[in-house]
């Protein structure tokens, strides 16, 4: 089968291991991914700030780009850019005249008709139902499912898990294997795109929700958003610096747990790229 990807900015940059891990997991189950032709950046996290025809222009034209490429349903990895597209998709389709104005400056026609899902909705329906039997090296540690602000929210509009105390990400850590804990900070800020602006902002909230994991027994955080894991990897000296102590707990994508679950290779996962060195 063909699904078709939307990797985003940072999956083409800062979070380039995502996309490694992504690819190599759909690969190992005969998916066959698609990138979407000449897409462009969805927006996130400043265009809707600033300029609401912008905000939705943009992931429009990712939307009309994947519908004239013959595409059905497009993988979205990233949370900030599942969020845009998905919050797009709805704001036109509710609003006619919005949609004319929209299409008239893309200057592309747009009917609406993309499914697009974040990376566990893709994992559940291609990959988790196939899962018996592939799983060769459990992943037997126990694990802080940190979803973030935008996998789960707005619920009205993604429809996808449960706003306050999401399971999603936690049933399929249990199927490779993992044991995530019950925690209190799974859908807490972690500082978002303030990592350049405010550093020690982020290494503030970022701090306290390492804090949580680590406190109640967590020997890895699992996420599914590049500027999570950005946040809660890369930006580790000012987490640190906030805790007044060094934590040496990694940080892992979903799709890296699954792929180590099911015996793939550890740097086509890009496990090497992580700041803070996964040894679990």
């Amino acid at each position: 089968m063909t699904l078709g990807f939307y990797p985003g900015c940072s999956l083409k940059g800062s979070s380039r291991e995502y996309a490694e891990s992504v690819l190599t997991v759909a690969k190992a189950f005969n998916i066959e991914i698609e990138e979407i032709n000449d897409w462009n950046c969805c927006g996130a996290t400043a265009a809707h700030n600033l300029n609401k025809e912008l905000s939705l222009a943009l992931p429009a034209r990712i939307l009309s780009l994947a519908e004239k490429q013959g595409l059905k349903e497009i993988v979205v990895p990233c949370a900030a850019c599942y969020s845009r597209l998905t919050v797009t998709k709805y704001e036109l389709a509710k609003d006619p005249e919005l949609r004319k104005q929209v299409t008239t400056a893309i200057d592309l026609e747009y009917n609406g008709t993309i499914e697009v899902l974040n990376i566990i909705q893709m994992l559940d329906k291609y990959i988790t139902p196939n899962l018996d039997g592939r799983v060769v090296k459990p992943f037997d540690h126990k694990v802080a499912c940190y979803y973030g602000c935008l996998l789960v929210r707005p619920h009205e509009i993604l429809k996808f898990d449960r706003e306050e105390d999401p399971q999603s990400m936690d049933e399929l850590m249990l199927k490779t294997g993992a044991t995530p804990i019950d925690w209190a900070f799974k859908t807490e800020c972690c500082g978002a795109g303030l990592s350049v602006s405010r550093t020690s902002s982020v290494g503030r909230l970022s701090g306290k929700i390492i804090r949580d994991a680590v406190d109640r027994g967590a020997e890895a955080m699992i996420v599914a958003c590049p500027m999570c894991h950005s946040n809660l990897d890369m930006r580790r000296g000012a987490i640190n610096s906030f805790l007044g102590e060094k934590i040496d707990i990694p940080v892992l994508y979903v799709t890296q747990v699954l792929g180590l679950a099911v015996g793939l290779d550890r740097k086509a996962l890009g496990l090497q790229r992580h700041f803070v060195n996964v040894t679990v």
